[in-house]
């Protein structure tokens, strides 16, 4: 079994509030994150997938095809956008970074199985000393 992993980064911007809480209750928790205008983050995403080699091309996948891949279904989707109102796989959800790593994963593993390749983990940095890492 091997490992392999791409990086790719992306820049959003996020409020973090639930709509059945009022502006206190949400500021209370969320604090600067519950801001009325937005923040934004420059994110960086490591998406690992696992598998055998193949014998004949030495790979276990492309990485210029898991690339392709990432740029299609995620960061293509999220790059300068709003997590909240522009992510169509965001839409009804919180929008942490838990929430994130959790809807990239959703986006990613069928793509990934049909290559023949597991995805075993998304890893989403949101500032140089927080990540969340989802394995499924």
């Amino acid at each position: 079994m091997i490992y392999i992993t791409r990086k790719a980064s992306f820049n959003a911007a996020h409020k973090l509030a639930r709509p059945d809480w009022d502006d206190e209750k949400n500021n209370a928790f969320y604090g600067k994150c519950a801001n009325p205008n937005w923040h934004g983050h420059n994110y960086w995403l490591y998406v690992t997938v696992k598998g055998e080699v193949d014998p004949e091309t030495g790979f276990l996948v492309d990485l210029k095809w898991l690339k392709d891949v990432m740029n299609t279904y995620v960061v293509d989707k999220v790059d300068h956008k709003n997590l909240n109102l522009d992510v169509d796989f965001m839409k009804g959800k919180l929008a942490s970074t838990e929430n994130l790593a959790i809807a990239v994963w959703e986006q990613l593993y069928a793509p990934i199985a049909e290559s023949g390749a597991i995805l075993h983990s998304v890893k989403i940095y949101e500032t140089e000393n927080n990540f969340v890492e989802y394995l499924g």
